[in-house]
Formats: structure tokens, sequence, C-alpha cells
């Protein structure tokens, strides 16, 4: 990219720490780094060297050298790794500025690897999920990201594809040439072929975006039957305000914990009752609205209260964990709860097992899911609905025209179409440094 900046950002956290590094990528990079430290050391080989600027001394650095395109960006790129003082890293910045880097925007370093071809969209979106893994499972799904898996699967798809519309061309410019009788037939069965692969793999990802974004699992019930009792004792901390008080909980208070290798946000939401004011009226409609969205539903019937007919509603209406709390105060009062009781600990460790069994239900059935974000799914869902188009369609001009259409939606994926309508979006996710 020629013409475009050199820019600069701390690649590791702020704050004192023993290293700290500093990575630098653009045109003017090899001039910088001579004006700092000298002649080049060898490409990709640690070097110890004294960084000085204006006649002092800046700091005693290992310095690496990554002569472009063989480089994260695909441009000339370094890194200097300082120790990790504020001062250090601020003398060293304003040196940089000083010799005509300037600082970078978050995700500039992946963009300009995008924009020199170094990776695609996908892969740098795996990136980014990389760095906000919070489980293992998160962190393995992202590296295939960021390793090219999906990369690889959709140049796979359009190579056959273009290979698909270029039989259909075929047929279509030489229809009266001795073209072979089958070659028609060809095209369908191979179009049929690649149909049925896409929709599979979009039926094994389905679960994908829960290992990227984590589990939504609300709690609801009547006022005080133990709901905010319960997200504590799930949590392990004090995360919810308990009371005797009914109707303690007005709006929705949110807890992380780790089910089954996936994150989960549990949510402690207002009572279900006809509400008193219109601040519980509110609360009531926002537990019933998290209700609705959540990935999993625990509904609360206290045992020492009959079931209340709102909660009862609610198990009729859509699938719940029923959890029969307090159970410490008698048996359960609804066929099938789970007794549990916050007070004693009885039945939480069963409790445990069980979210963590839903949960795992809920995670991809397959280890190798890529399709980790809505954008993948709607644009793979775009290709299978052109390919299902050319496979109907009457005359060989449509289906010819529905397979270019196909091969554009695919190209949306990766980024070889539409990709600056994405760019600002994606990076402005990234941390500054990456």
């Amino acid at each position: 990219m020629s013409g475009v900046d050199t820019l600069f950002a701390p690649a590791t956290a702020p704050g004192r720490a023993a290293i700290a590094v500093l990575r630098l990528s653009g045109p003017a990079t090899a001039a910088i780094l001579a004006g700092l430290a000298g002649p080049l050391p060898p490409p990709r080989r640690a070097s110890l060297r004294r960084l000085r600027h204006a006649g002092a001394v800046l700091d005693e650095a290992l310095l690496l050298w990554f002569p472009g395109p063989a480089s994260y960006t695909g441009e000339d790129a370094a890194e200097l790794h300082l120790h990790g003082g504020p001062a250090v890293l601020a003398g060293v910045a304003e040196a940089l500025v000083a010799l005509g880097a300037r600082p970078a925007e978050p995700g500039e370093f992946t963009r300009r690897a995008v924009l020199n071809g170094r990776m695609d969209l996908t892969a740098a979106e795996g990136v980014i999920d990389l760095i906000e893994a919070e489980t293992t499972a998160q962190a393995q799904q992202a590296l295939r990201l960021a390793g090219g898996g999906l990369h690889a699967l959709v140049e796979g798809w359009s190579g056959r594809l273009a290979s698909l519309l270029a039989r259909q061309e075929a047929l279509i410019e030489f229809e009266d040439e001795d073209l072979p009788g089958a070659l028609d037939d060809t095209v369908a069965k191979a179009l049929a072929a690649l149909s049925a692969e896409i929709a599979a793999r979009l039926d094994a990802d389905a679960g994908a975006e829960r290992v990227r974004d984590g589990l939504d699992i609300a709690i609801l019930g009547a006022p005080n039957a133990g709901k905010s009792s319960l997200l504590n004792a799930l949590v392990g901390r004090e995360a919810a305000i308990v009371s005797a008080r009914a109707g303690t909980t007005r709006d929705i208070v949110e807890a992380r914990l780790i089910l089954a290798g996936l994150p989960a946000t549990l949510a402690d939401t207002a009572g279900l009752r006809e509400a008193g004011d219109e601040i519980e009226a509110e609360g009531v409609r926002r537990a019933l609205h998290r209700g609705e969205g959540a990935d999993l539903l625990l509904a609360v019937l206290p045992c020492d209260a009959p079931p209340d007919a709102a909660t009862l509603a609610l198990i009729a209406r859509r699938p719940c964990l029923v959890v029969a709390s307090k159970a410490d105060l008698g048996p359960p009062r609804h066929p099938g709860a789970l007794p549990v009781s916050a007070r004693t600990g009885q039945g939480l460790d069963a409790l445990r097992a069980r979210l963590e069994s839903e949960a795992a239900a809920l995670a991809p059935a397959s280890g190798a899911a890529l399709l980790a974000r809505p954008r993948h799914r709607a644009a793979l869902g775009d290709t299978l609905r052109w390919l299902r188009e050319a496979a109907d369609a009457q005359l060989p001009e449509l289906r010819a025209d529905a397979l270019r259409e196909a091969l554009r939606a695919l190209g949306r994926l990766t980024g070889q179409v539409g990709a600056e309508s994405i760019l600002d979006r994606l990076f402005a996710e990234f941390c500054i440094g990456k």
C-alpha cells in the first residue's frame, strides 16, 4: 500500500510491567528503526539495541525487524520489546512521532493485513474473537477462524461454483455446438451436491454463535420465590440483593459463570405479578422480554407457597428448567421440579450438572464449527437461496444469473465483494495495537 502512514501502538496492556511491546508498520519503518537503533538487524531475529533520540538514551531493548510482505500487515514492520515503565514507553512513543510515525487507531494493523491480502475478513474476525475469548471452547473456535478454516471452506465452494457457472455459460454460448449431452445433467447434479453441503454446514454450526457470544440464562418466577438467592448460590458471590421483602428486584441483575466450557450470563429478574406501580410494571415487562430471548429459562417455584399462575403460564408456554426453590422448607409442589435450597446447598450440584448438560446441548455438535457470526450465516443463507433458485430455473440464462449471485454472496463472506461496507464496523471492535 503506497502512500500510507507509518503507524505504531503498544501491543501490551498499559501500566507497570517488566516488558512493554510496541509495534510499528508502514513504509517508513526501516528509516525510523535506523534513526532509533542504527543498522537494521537480520530479519525475524531478536537483537539487543540501545535506543537513542535527540542525543538521549531512551532504553535498551530487543528489536525485531519484519520486512514486508512477510509480516503480519504485509508491510515493513517491527517490534520493540521495551522495559515496561510508563516513562520508557512514553519517551519512545514521543521519539517515534518525531521520526514521522503516528499512533494507530483500533484495529489498524489487522485492517492493513486484510487490505494487503495477508488475511480475509473471516480470519480478522477470528483474531478479535481470540483476543476476547474467555474459555477454551471460544479460543479453539476463534483459532480455527483466524487460521483460515472458513476461508479455505469458502474458497473450495467458490471454486466449485465458478466451475458450475463456466459449464452453464458454455451451454448458453455454444448451444448449437456438439457439446456432451450429459453436460446439463452434470451441472444439475453438482448444484444439488453443493447446496446439500452448504445446508449441512449451516445446520452443523447452528450453535457456533452461542460459543462466541455465550449463553443467556434468565431466572423468572414470582416475587420472593428465591430467584436472587439462587443466582448468588450459582455464581458463588453476592451479586444480587436478597431480602424477605417481595419485589426487591426491579431491574435485571446479571452475573457471569462458565458452563460446559461456555460463558453464560445468568439474569435475575423482577417477580412476575400484577404491578403496584409503573416502575414495577416496567420491571415485569423487562423480565418477560428477557425470558423470551433467553437461550435457557429457569422457572422458580418455591416449596413454601402454592405455584403462582404467572409462572405456571410461563412453563406452559415455552420449555423451562423448573426449579423448586427453598427445598429446606418442604417438598416440591410441581411435578418434575428440581428441589434446590440456596440456604443449605441442597440440590445445587444437581442443578449445576443439569445446567452443564443443557449448555453442552446448545453448543455445536461438531468440534469444527466456523460460522461464528450472524453475517456468516446470512451470507451462506443467501448463497443457498440463490443455488436453489438456480436449480429451479427454467431457462439456462436465469440459472446462470442465479449462479453469479450465489458466487457474489460467497464473496461477501470473505470480503472479496463489498468489504468496505463492513470494514469500519469490524475494526472498531479491535483494541489498539491489533
